[in-house]
């Protein structure tokens, strides 16, 4: 079988305004061919590296490109990958069988990044959007200790309540799931219209083939709704720091439960920015003036959490070469007495 990590032949590369672009395919545990992409500064040594977790229904190489870029003009090695279902990655649209595979697939893949000899030594920050948020706390609940960092907008913490349906039909829905999990009749409003404010932005979601448009296949609902209640109810057991970012005017994830993980989570470096008048889709599909103000707390955060880590370093440094220096002090003084 093909290694999971080999690149395909004939990916594309390019390199524009000082990022450098790929593209290869890869090959999960379960043998199914998903499409990973990068951006990397063409023109120096990468600060730290950042692996992206798309939304539902959506993908990385289209609709994550401006993340991608101006994280990697910032200085920074972005890494992407299409869920299975997903994007142009193998499996049936718009389908999530189960979650765990999902949350699996980044797991290993990004894994497998950041314990490559170039990259021991370099911060490993996830940064999750809407159900990707979801991915990323449960990456940092799969290997509590790996992750340096997180940066979660508009997280599926809660799935909002106009977007739920009622809950016997939920409960109905829930039973169908065994017999026909594929089904697209889950009613639900149009996400594109509530989630991307910019009228261009939701033109270019309709056009964009990659990105699923139809109703919620029944497992896919049941799937996403259970991983909601769960991270809801678990929301204490974070302690990575972390930066979450939420519109007010979000109607697809609950801003206020981005604010209860905020105030619940353990961890004791963690931010929240709400966002007065923001839609749910914060990095594409804002006013553009809005993302920038978004990418700059984004960069700004990610600064700060360099400094601290460079700053720790060299006082580890210098702790070591101190005791390096006492240790020969004291050889010196056995061997002269």
């Amino acid at each position: 079988m093909q290694s999971p990590w080999q690149r395909s032949p004939g990916c594309p590369a390019c390199e524009i305004e000082g990022v450098r672009y790929e593209e290869e395919f890869i090959l999960n545990s379960r043998g199914v061919k998903l499409f990973t992409c990068r951006w990397l500064p063409a023109n120096s040594e990468p600060k730290a590296l950042i692996f992206l977790c798309h939304g539902y229904a959506m993908e990385c190489s289209i609709s994550m490109k401006g993340t991608g870029t101006r994280l990697a003009k910032a200085g920074f090695a972005v890494y992407g990958m299409d869920y299975e279902g997903h994007g142009k990655s193998s499996g049936l649209h718009g389908f999530v069988p189960c979650f765990d595979h999902l949350v699996t697939d980044c797991s290993d893949y990004y894994s497998s990044i950041c314990e490559r000899k170039e990259n021991m030594n370099k911060l490993r920050i996830v940064l999750g959007e809407s159900m990707g948020g979801a991915v990323a706390l449960l990456l940092h609940r799969k290997k509590p200790t790996f992750w340096d960092g997180a940066i979660l907008v508009a997280p599926m913490c809660k799935i909002a309540d106009d977007m739920r349906p009622h809950p016997l039909v939920i409960s109905v829905l829930t039973k169908l799931c065994r017999f026909i999990p594929t089904w697209k009749i889950i009613p639900a409003p149009d996400i594109v219209d509530v989630a991307f404010r910019d009228p261009q932005v939701r033109e270019e979601i309709r056009s964009n083939p990659y990105c699923y448009k139809g109703r919620f296949r029944l497992q896919t609902g049941n799937q996403l709704l259970n991983v909601s209640l769960d991270l809801e109810q678990r929301l204490q057991e974070v302690s990575l720091p972390f930066l979450v970012l939420h519109g007010s005017e979000d109607k697809v994830t609950d801003p206020s439960v981005s604010k209860l993980l905020y105030e619940s989570a353990c961890s004791t470096d963690k931010s929240f920015k709400l966002y007065p008048e923001m839609w749910h889709a914060l990095t594409y599909g804002e006013l553009p003036k809005n993302i920038d103000i978004v990418f700059s707390d984004i960069i700004s955060w990610l600064d700060d959490k360099i400094s601290i880590t460079n700053s720790r370093l060299e006082h580890e440094q210098k702790l070591d070469n101190d005791d390096l220096l006492k240790a020969k002090d004291t050889l010196l003084e056995t061997t002269l007495a």
